[in-house]
């Protein structure tokens, strides 16, 4: 089993598969820590749309790989930005999405956790994106599922300093049925959402952040924070109220932040175990038992897959998760809503093929190597 991969220069070198997947161990319901994916939709290879048609979804596919992430003892955060919503998923689809995740997570008995924004409208005075965000609010609650706040671009756009985030953050909050995640998603993943929280200083957004969770510490049950900065969100983590979670979003700094120090340790809502799923399940294991070590162990090595995926731009880090779930046997075709397969280049896609393997991610590697060739062959790349 060799494969010829091209690299970054476009010359061709030879690679050798590994012959068995990593092997996963079955075991309990995670007790040290509250652990989600957040998971890709399945598109409909057969469906005759455009790039900027409403999405067609394979809901057979996409709820089979919520399955599968539940079976290994995972959350799945539906509708997030890893769904591609606002890239490809508009707001009729992410509830779409929404209604038959959560119907199948009460199904299975899996946890479910889901995006709350203002999508359905591009822009609009404060009072409109409040009533955007109330409408997605109330269809979540009514799904029976855990609502994440999600940060708004039109909020973004509409808002004129840290006073109107308060605002609408407070008036949500008083109405929510049940605690809720607050999501802080930085602006590498989404640039419209550039100075969000009222400030392009950091350390000014960070304090109205926690304005907001320290005016509603019942209303929160915890924070997401996306800013690949594990300083900042260390510091924050440390200034929460007691009782409120933080739920690691770096996709560069997971192992550290998740393994925690003296003061603490972060929980985990994350792109990255989409593709990583099993093997992190075994790694939040052991961490259970207090082996630090062990789990460091096993999580490390994947660090260098998910700096590859998320490389800039960030955004288009959904293309390698796509990817790979297809040369992992999860779906039958390497398509995505929006057309966005064509947004990551021949030699990352070989990178990724590579690290992935390494790691043992594919259940079934000839299957994975057979279609890592196909692709090749589609770009001219003969074996």
């Amino acid at each position: 089993m060799t494969i010829r991969l091209p690299g970054p220069g476009g010359a061709l070198r030879t690679y050798e598969p590994r012959t068995e997947p990593f092997a996963v161990t079955p075991g309990t319901p995670f007790t040290s820590r509250t652990v989600f994916s957040a998971a890709h939709v399945v598109a409909d290879p057969f469906a005759d749309v455009s790039p900027d048609s409403p999405a067609a979804v394979d809901w057979e596919a996409t709820l089979a790989f919520r399955r599968h992430l539940w079976s290994h003892g995972l959350g799945v955060a539906e509708a997030m930005d890893t769904a591609q919503r606002g890239m490809g998923l508009d707001w009729a689809g992410a509830a779409e999405l929404i209604r038959r995740s959560a119907a199948e997570a009460k199904a299975v008995g899996g946890r479910i956790a889901c995006g709350v924004g203002t999508d359905q409208i591009a822009s609009g005075s404060l009072a409109e994106v409040r009533a955007a965000y109330e409408e997605q609010l109330a269809l979540v609650e009514e799904s029976g599922a855990q609502a994440i706040l999600m940060a708004s671009r039109a909020l973004a756009a509409a808002a004129s300093g840290p006073e109107d985030y308060l605002e609408v953050y407070g008036h949500l909050l008083r109405q929510s049925a049940e605690p809720v995640v607050l999501h802080w998603l930085g602006p590498m993943f989404d640039p419209a959402l550039e100075g969000y929280w009222g400030s392009s200083d950091l350390d000014a957004a960070t304090d109205t952040f926690l304005e907001v969770i320290a005016a509603h510490p019942d209303k929160v049950d915890g924070i997401k924070v996306s800013l690949l900065d594990a300083r900042r969100e260390i510091d924050i983590r440390r200034r929460l109220p007691k009782g409120v979670r933080c739920y690691t979003g770096d996709d560069f700094n997971y192992p550290e932040l998740i393994a925690g120090d003296e003061q603490g340790f972060s929980h985990a809502l994350l792109g990255i175990f989409d593709p990583l799923g099993p093997l992190a399940a075994q790694a939040v294991r052991v961490l259970d038992t207090g082996n630090v070590r062990g789990f460091r162990e096993l999580l490390d090595p994947t660090v260098g897959l998910s700096r590859h995926l998320f490389r800039t731009p960030t955004r288009f880090y959904k293309t390698g998760v796509v990817f790979l779930a297809w040369l992992a046997g999860h779906q039958s075709h390497f398509t995505m809503v929006g057309g966005l397969q064509s947004a990551r280049s021949l030699p990352h896609f070989a990178t990724a093929y590579e690290l992935a393997d390494g790691l043992g991610l594919f259940p079934d590697p000839k299957l994975a190597e057979e279609r890592m060739k196909t692709l090749l062959s589609m770009y001219g790349v003969n074996q």
